[in-house]
């Protein structure tokens, strides 16, 4: 049987209840652009309660800007922040008898680590040094999945179920005209064409080939958990099972 990993992005203000039925994976934001060690506590019992792995989802100190903004810093500065921030999440999940995971980054830093070598490698080396049975998850073609490789650790692709294409395989700016999908119906149909198909359409019809191990649905997109219901069922329907990623190779 297929597997697919469904992900979502929690502990950012959201109602991570009504999604966690669904997924497989929440990504915790770690305080820098949202949360705080309460709210990670509480992402992190909600998911031992669904039995929803946990990773950490750390960004660039952006709180006003909810860490969507791109940054260059030193590499030496990239990997601090990463581990200060995967530290704290993994200490307070521990606590709670859970062990995280893996490592997805947010919004500025999560693209700059797909196409900077350099932040690629930070990243990387700041998840390995906490646990190189770490996960890393990222974009298609990231330069982040080849420095994972270097260092011997997974790393798995994604594709978005509730976010528009660009025809360069790039996501569609927020804020303009297809960014997000209109219905849990299209965020199902997305999520077939990405995990059966290995396709993502873009917005103007081009038919872009990927290859993901995991699906994201972002919490404050309109209608989330009716997108998260009719993915998962498309998917179930369909003949996957949807099961966690894991550091393991042959997973």
């Amino acid at each position: 049987m297929r597997t697919i990993d469904l992900n979502f992005d929690g502990g950012e203000g959201c109602d991570d209840a009504s999604l966690m039925p669904y997924v497989t994976t929440v990504n915790v934001a770690c305080g820098a652009h949202a949360g705080d060690p309460t709210t990670m506590r509480a992402t992190v019992r909600l998911a031992k309660a669904h039995g929803v792995a946990v990773f950490a989802h750390p960004s660039y100190p952006d709180r006003e800007g909810f860490g969507r903004k791109r940054r260059t810093l030193p590499p030496a500065e990239v990997e601090r922040l990463v581990r200060g921030q995967v530290d704290v999440l993994v200490g307070i999940a521990r606590e709670e008898g859970v062990a995280v995971a893996g490592v997805k980054p947010h919004g500025g830093l999560y693209h700059a680590a797909a196409s900077d070598e350099a932040t690629a490698r930070a990243l990387a080396g700041a998840a390995y040094r906490i646990s190189s049975a770490f996960v890393l998850v990222t974009s298609p073609g990231s330069l982040l999945l080849s420095a994972a490789k270097a260092l011997g650790m997974r790393a798995a692709a994604e594709g978005f179920a509730d976010r528009g294409y660009d025809a360069d395989g790039s996501l569609v700016a927020r804020g303009t005209s297809g960014a997000l999908v209109a219905s849990p119906d299209e965020a199902a149909a997305k999520a077939l064409s990405l995990a059966r198909d290995g396709i993502a359409v873009a917005t103007d019809g081009t038919r872009i080939p990927v290859l993901v191990e995991t699906i994201c649905l972002h919490g404050d997109t309109p209608g989330a958990a009716a997108n998260a219901r009719a993915v998962r069922k498309a998917l179930e329907e369909a003949g996957f099972a949807l099961r966690a990623l894991s550091g393991a190779r042959d997973a």
